[in-house]
């Protein structure tokens, strides 16, 4: 809960929609959060594009790009995968590095 209110609380601060949709998304019944693999990832994001996941990434197929992925949680094998290709890191990193949501696509 403490997350969907720091998402709340950037959106507010900085206007920017893109993290109200997160945080509406993460407030969410554990069932209901998205769970992508990353072969859809491989398949639908561009090269060195940002992508969020407001749910988690588990580790099927793999990325033959580079691509910047923020999740909420990633499996231990999904997180492996991305870092030899691309990067991958919390919402919260996002947000510090990137707080008014520029090019930043939500996936899933």
């Amino acid at each position: 809960m403490r997350r969907v209110q720091e998402l709340r609380k950037k959106a507010n601060e900085h206007g920017v929609n893109i993290w109200k949709r997160i945080a509406d998304d993460l407030s969410r019944p554990t069932r209901q959060r998205r769970i992508v693999n990353l072969y859809k990832i491989n398949k639908f994001a561009k090269e060195n594009e940002t992508i969020i996941v407001p749910g988690k990434i588990l580790a099927v197929g793999e990325l033959d790009h580079s691509v910047t992925v923020a999740a909420f949680t990633f499996s231990g094998a999904a997180l492996d995968k991305i870092n030899k290709v691309g990067k991958a890191m919390s919402i919260n990193e996002l947000i510090q590095e990137n707080p008014k949501g520029k090019k930043i696509r939500i996936f899933g």
